[in-house]
């Protein structure tokens, strides 16, 4: 199905949007992700920043930045990560680094959450349209319930979202949901999970 001509929001507003929004933010919570930053490292130790190897638009792999979460080592996710770990990811304040990702051009205020690229060979021809756009802060999946919302449709409200080109009231309507379920403390974890479990072919929920 031929994707419909995008408009100028998504030709260029989307962007500009994205680089004034990101530098705005990053200057006025400078101070809390310097407190983040201290916390970690009192907390945690050394390295304060977690990377990791993510498929941005189209596939492409791109490095996220995240405040760590997890104590360093051996162990199962549930036991790296602590009280601390688990109140910084209900807080979302790990993601301020992805701020920095959102001005670099690698991801957007707005689109599917980037996921390892190991999971795109487990994807339907639908799921995979999520790769279409660039990678966001919020989305569709996280206005529905971040983590406690099943794979299926997580990635049916991606594919949903990328099979058009982006729209402003869509985007507005994605940040706000993410915003309510955050300010909510809803879907910090999956059922039975520190966070979400791995997606592969055989993840039908």
């Amino acid at each position: 199905m031929r994707m419909p001509e995008a408009g100028p929001y998504a030709l260029w507003s989307k962007r500009a949007l994205d680089i004034a929004v990101a530098g705005v933010l990053l200057v006025l919570l400078a101070p809390l992700a310097a407190t983040v930053a201290l916390s970690v490292l009192a907390v945690l130790g050394r390295p304060v920043l977690f990377r990791q190897t993510r498929a941005g638009r189209d596939g492409v792999g791109f490095t996220i930045l995240k405040f760590r979460s997890m104590a360093m080592g051996p162990g199962a996710d549930a036991a790296r990560l602590g009280g601390f770990g688990t109140w910084l990811r209900a807080s979302a304040l790990d993601e301020l680094p992805q701020l920095v990702n959102v001005l670099r051009g690698e991801m957007s205020l707005v689109g599917p959450r980037p996921l390892p690229p190991d999971y795109m060979p487990h994807y339907s021809p639908r799921q995979a349209l999520r790769l279409r756009v660039r990678p966001g802060l919020a989305g569709p999946a996280q206005a529905l319930g971040r983590n406690a919302v099943p794979w299926a449709a997580r990635l049916e409200a991606d594919a949903c979202y990328a099979e058009t080109p982006p729209r402003l009231r869509a985007d507005v309507l994605a940040f706000a949901g993410t915003l309510a379920v955050l300010l909510g403390g809803k879907g910090v974890t999956a059922p039975g999970h520190a966070t979400m479990p791995r997606f592969d072919a055989g993840a039908k929920d």
